[in-house]
């Protein structure tokens, strides 16, 4: 199948055919973005290209995608409560159409392909004009397959108090990689087979494992066995790095850092681990919370994690590891002072990275709750699918309607065998439960629902528009789990 084809047809949840035509343009939406589409920005616009680029991976060069600004700087860093005004223009040579995860643009701004806006082009800018809102953790990235081969990047929004405290941010986009073509990776998911490298094998010794209840990663007699990976990737990055040659920082003696860390991944989920480090949690998906210690933090595709640590005052250097779920592999970056010895690091370690469920979602919740928590409108969704076709569904989705000004929540049960990081554009919500359980969880706007689990959130309508809402493991949306939720 051709890339344009892919391109295409990865929003509408089936593959596409020979013809590559997009499901969702219809005569009600535009296909273009109104106003100054393509046209010279004003002063003060920051320019944002796709461009191609070369990276090192296990010793051999990859061609990959980048955001980047003149200066070479990936991603973008904003200052809260002003204009978002960036001029994007695509050299990258393929269309393609990127999503500012985390913001809440006007709906033809969103970067879905045609809901409404229409892939850009090779050679074609557009510019876009909201306001950024508050400070937050948040990235951006392309709503296609070409996320698989690194188009991603940082959007750090930073508040005057960020600004003025005494702490140091140290990014983290993580990523899992491979030298195999997305669009091969996911005919191999197609195939009659099944799928191409379920880590079955990964799953042996992890029946200790539970989160809420449930085994993972091993079947006990009569149940299914959980399918953690689908996928297995030639590498796991951190900042486009592997751990035998990480991305070493330079820190101070005794000072503070705000890791920022960003779950970029197209399939893989990670708990972070700062070892010796204690860290404190203190916002998720860019919202703030009551902060949490501890030293592991699981994060699942699209979400953002906030962790703010306390470095020794000795020259010590201290590595900040990413786990990959189910798996011995690793990744993750070094915090160095001056003087300290960075070691070598295998990118396999000694354990197994946890499975990652809800236990630290639950303990979760956010400095300040939505302003209104009434409940206009209920919706109750299912999660379906299964490695045999690979197939993912959303069932109950087909009518998610809703009216501005309206108090919406959405409980989804998931039947299927694969968590799912379930993701809303457009706005953030609150969980308000886990396994039915009611509690005034985090604002987020991606949730993990465990298999055989179950999650609710609610939010206020006050975006209008037709936002997506699907599953962040980037080819279970391509296979069909992917909804909307439409104003009328």
């Amino acid at each position: 199948m051709k890339r344009r084809e892919f391109l295409g047809g990865l929003m509408s949840g089936v593959a596409v055919a020979a013809s590559g035509a997009l499901l969702f343009p219809t005569a009600a939406w535009p296909e273009t973005m109104p106003g100054n589409n393509g046209l010279t920005p004003r002063p003060g616009t920051r320019p944002l290209s796709i461009k191609k680029r070369v990276i090192e991976v296990n010793g051999r060069a990859a061609e990959v995608f980048g955001l980047v600004q003149p200066d070479g700087t990936v991603g973008l860093t904003l200052d809260a409560d002003t204009l978002f005004d960036v001029a994007l223009s695509n050299e990258g040579g393929e269309p393609t159409l990127i999503h500012w995860h985390g913001l809440v643009p006007p709906w033809d701004m969103d970067g879905v392909p045609d809901n409404p806006a229409a892939l850009l082009e090779p050679k074609k800018s557009r510019h876009y004009t909201f306001p950024v809102g508050s400070g937050g953790t948040h990235w951006m990235h392309a709503h296609t397959l070409q996320e698989q081969n690194l188009l991603a990047a940082p959007l750090i929004v930073q508040t005057a108090e960020d600004k003025k405290r005494d702490e140091q941010d140290v990014v983290i986009l993580l990523h899992d990689f491979s030298f195999t073509p997305a669009e091969e990776l996911f005919a191999r998911l197609k195939s009659p087979a099944g799928g191409h490298a379920m880590d079955h094998n990964a799953m042996s010794g992890m029946a200790a494992n539970m989160h809420g209840g449930h085994m993972s990663g091993m079947a006990t007699p009569g149940m299914v066995p959980m399918d953690l990976n689908d996928i297995e990737y030639d590498a796991y990055l951190a900042n486009d790095r592997t751990l035998d040659d990480p991305e070493v920082v330079a820190v101070e003696n005794g000072g503070r850092v705000r890791l920022r860390i960003i779950n970029g991944a197209t399939a893989t989920a990670f708990t972070i681990d700062t070892g010796a480090l204690t860290g404190q949690l203190v916002a998720v998906d860019g919202q703030l919370i009551r902060p949490v210690s501890a030293t592991r933090f699981p994060i699942s595709m699209g979400q953002r994690l906030d962790v703010r640590l306390e470095l020794p005052k000795t020259a010590v250097a201290s590595p900040v590891l990413a786990l990959r779920e189910g798996s011995d592999h690793r990744t993750g970056i070094i915090l160095a002072p001056s003087g300290a010895r960075v070691g070598k690091l295998a990118t396999r370690g000694a354990e197994v990275g946890p499975v990652v469920g809800l236990d630290l979602e639950q303990q979760l919740a956010a400095t300040a709750s939505l302003a209104a928590r009434r409940v206009d409108r209920r919706f109750e969704l299912t999660l379906t699918g299964g490695m045999s076709g690979y197939e993912w569904r959303i069932d109950g989705a087909d009518s998610l309607n809703v009216r501005e000004g309206e108090g919406i929540e959405i409980v989804m049960r998931n039947m299927s065998m694969m968590a799912h990081p379930m993701h809303l554009h457009g706005h953030h919500f609150q969980v308000s439960a886990i396994d039915g359980r009611a509690f005034p969880g985090a604002l987020r706007d991606t949730v993990l629902v465990p298999p055989m689990g179950s999650a609710t959130f609610a939010f206020d309508a006050n975006n209008p528009g037709r936002w997506p809402l699907h599953c962040h493991h980037l080819y279970h949306m391509a296979s069909g789990m992917m909804s909307f939720v439409a104003y009328t």
